[in-house]
C-alpha cells in the first residue's frame, strides 16, 4: 500500500510536469506581434473604439444610398441629395392650424409579421405608416385566439416611417394583431388595418425561435462554430477622395472562412467593410476580434486581453474591381470581400488563446458558392439565419432567421431581419446545424431600406465570389507596411479567373 501510494504521487509529479511542459510549448508557440500590426492595436484606443460607428449602408425609395448613422439620420452616399423628409410638407391651413380640413387617415403598409407567418417566443412587431397631418400614434393590439386583447404603443424609428415595438412570451398557437394609426389632424383621423392573423412556435434553436419561426433580432445563444468563427470588425474609412484630414471610425462583422492554405486564414464580409467605394481607398488600421461577445467587458475597451481569442490585424483586403469603379448602390452585386491574416507577427493575446494561427485558434465555416435554397412554398429548406455584432447591444452576438426570398436580381432578402448597425458582413447560413453552430456561409448581410425592415445578401452563386476568394488565399502578403487606402487587391475576374 506504502509503495503505491508512492508510485501515484509520482505519475502525478510527472503529470504536472508534462502539462506544464505542454503550456510552455504553447506560450512558445506564440509569437510577438509584429511592430506595425502592433501600432494598429494600440490605434484602438478605448475612445476610438466608443467612437467608432456602423457602416451601415442603405437605400431610399428613388433608389439613392445613404449612410445610416447611430442616432438614424441619413447621410448622402456618393452624392449630395439629402434625405427625403419623414413626410411630405404640408400646405399651410387658412385657419392657423396644421391639418385642418384633413378628413384622410393615416396609411400604412409594410406590417409584419405578415399574415399567415409563424414567429418564435420574440418578435419586433413593425408597421409604416404615414399621413400628411403627421402620424400622432400607432397602437398594435394583440390577442391570442380565446384570450384577451393586449394593447401596446409603438415608437417611431428615427429617419423613417416605421414604427415598432419588440415583445416577448408569446406562446404556441394561433393568434392575430392589429395596426391603430391616429394622425395629427384637427379632431385626428384613425385607420385601422387587421385583424392579421399568425402562429407561434417556440420551438427550435438559436436565442428564441427557431427552424420555421421568424426571428427578427435576437441574441444567438446556441454557441458552436459560428460563435468563435465570427467576429467583430473595426476599421477606417477616409472622408474625402484625396485622403486627408480624420478618418472615421466603423464598425462590421466577418467569419474566418475555411481557406485550406498554410501561412494565412481569411475572412469573409462585405465589401463596404473593405473598401470605400465612394472615397476609392481601402481600410485602414483594421483588427477583427472572434467572439467578442465573450468578453470579460461590459463592452467595447481597447484591451484585447480581456477578449478571449484577442484580436487579429490583417495584412490587406481582397474585392472585386467592380466593386471599386461604381458607388454604392449601383454595384450592390459585388458586396462580397475578403481580408486576409497572415498566420504569425498579427495576433494580439486573449486570456484563452495563445497560438497564433486565427483558423486554428477560432475555428471557421466553409463558404459555398453552390444556389441556395429559396422561394420554397411550404417548406423549411430555405431557412436561413444571418448573423453579425450589435452596435446598440455591444458586445452581443446577435441573429435573424427565415425564409429565404430575393430581391431584384443580384440580392438575396430577409424580409423580417431587424439587425441594427455593426452586423454588416455577418454570415448568412444555410442549412444551420443549431446543435454544432456550423453551416455553410451562403451570403453575408450587405444593406437595407430605409422605409421598411429586411436585410440584402449579395449572391454568391454565379457570381465573381469564388473568383475573389481564390485570390485571396493565394495573394501576396506583402512584407512592408503598404500606405493608408492601399492595402488590398482588386480583383478583375475576367483576367484572373478567365
Amino acid at each position: 500500500m506504502k509503495s503505491t501510494r508512492i508510485n501515484n504521487c509520482l505519475w502525478v509529479a510527472i503529470s504536472i510536469s508534462i502539462a506544464l511542459l505542454s503550456v510552455n510549448a504553447a506560450a512558445q508557440n506564440a509569437k510577438p506581434i509584429d511592430v506595425s500590426k502592433s501600432r494598429v492595436a494600440d490605434h484602438w484606443t478605448s475612445e476610438r473604439r466608443a467612437a467608432a460607428i456602423p457602416r451601415d449602408l442603405v437605400i431610399d425609395p428613388r433608389g439613392l444610398g445613404y449612410l445610416r448613422r447611430p442616432d438614424g439620420a441619413l447621410q448622402p452616399y456618393g452624392h449630395n441629395v439629402a434625405a427625403q423628409a419623414n413626410s411630405p410638407s404640408l400646405t399651410p391651413s387658412p385657419f392657423g392650424k396644421p391639418g385642418a380640413g384633413d378628413t384622410t387617415p393615416p396609411d400604412i403598409s409594410g406590417w409584419d409579421p405578415k399574415a399567415d407567418a409563424t414567429i418564435g417566443a420574440s418578435y419586433t412587431f413593425k408597421a409604416t405608416v404615414t399621413d400628411a397631418s403627421g402620424v400622432k400614434s400607432v397602437t398594435f393590439k394583440i390577442q391570442k385566439a380565446g384570450s384577451t386583447v393586449q394593447s401596446f404603443s409603438a415608437t417611431k424609428s428615427a429617419g423613417s416611417n416605421v414604427w415598432s415595438v419588440a415583445l416577448q412570451g408569446f406562446t404556441d398557437g394561433d393568434w392575430s394583431w392589429s395596426v391603430v394609426a391616429k394622425d395629427k389632424a384637427a379632431g385626428g383621423n384613425t385607420r385601422t388595418v387587421g385583424p392579421i392573423a399568425f402562429k407561434v412556435s417556440t420551438g427550435g434553436g438559436g436565442g428564441s425561435g427557431g427552424s420555421g419561426g421568424t426571428v427578427t433580432n435576437a441574441q444567438w445563444t446556441a454557441g458552436g462554430a459560428v460563435q468563435t468563427a465570427a467576429g467583430r470588425l473595426y476599421f477606417e474609412m477616409p472622408n474625402n477622395a484625396q485622403r486627408t484630414g480624420p478618418w472615421t471610425g466603423y464598425v462590421c462583422s466577418g467569419t474566418v472562412a475555411a481557406d485550406g492554405t498554410t501561412g494565412r486564414s481569411v475572412i469573409i464580409t462585405a465589401a463596404h467593410c473593405v473598401y470605400d467605394d465612394a472615397n476609392k481607398a481601402f481600410a485602414r488600421n483594421v483588427m477583427f476580434i472572434p467572439d467578442q461577445a465573450h468578453t470579460t467587458a461590459s463592452g467595447t475597451d481597447r484591451n484585447c486581453s480581456n477578449d478571449p481569442l484577442g484580436c487579429w490585424v490583417p495584412s490587406f483586403g481582397v474585392v472585386d474591381v467592380a466593386w471599386t469603379i461604381r458607388t454604392f448602390p449601383d454595384n450592390i452585386a459585388w458586396d462580397y470581400a475578403f481580408y486576409v491574416v497572415a498566420d504569425s507577427g498579427a495576433h494580439q493575446q486573449g486570456f484563452n488563446s495563445t497560438l497564433d494561427v486565427l483558423d486554428t485558434v477560432a475555428g471557421s465555416l466553409p463558404v459555398s458558392f453552390a444556389a441556395p435554397n429559396h422561394d420554397v412554398a411550404s417548406s423549411s429548406v430555405d431557412f436561413t439565419y444571418a448573423l453579425g455584432y450589435s452596435y446598440s447591444a455591444d458586445p452581443k452576438f446577435m441573429y435573424c432567421a427565415e425564409d429565404m426570398t430575393t430581391t431584384g436580381t443580384a440580392n438575396w432578402w430577409l424580409g423580417s431581419c431587424g439587425l441594427s448597425g455593426g452586423s454588416s458582413g455577418g454570415p448568412w447560413v444555410q442549412p444551420m446545424d443549431t446543435t454544432a453552430g456550423t453551416g455553410p456561409i451562403i451570403s453575408m448581410n450587405s444593406w437595407g431600406y430605409t422605409n421598411q425592415p429586411g436585410m440584402a445578401g449579395p449572391k454568391l452563386v454565379g457570381t465573381s465570389a469564388a473568383c475573389v476568394f481564390g485570390a485571396a488565399k493565394v495573394g501576396p502578403i506583402p512584407s512592408t507596411t503598404q500606405l493608408d487606402g492601399d492595402a488590398g487587391i482588386k480583383v478583375d475576374p475576367s483576367t484572373t479567373c478567365p
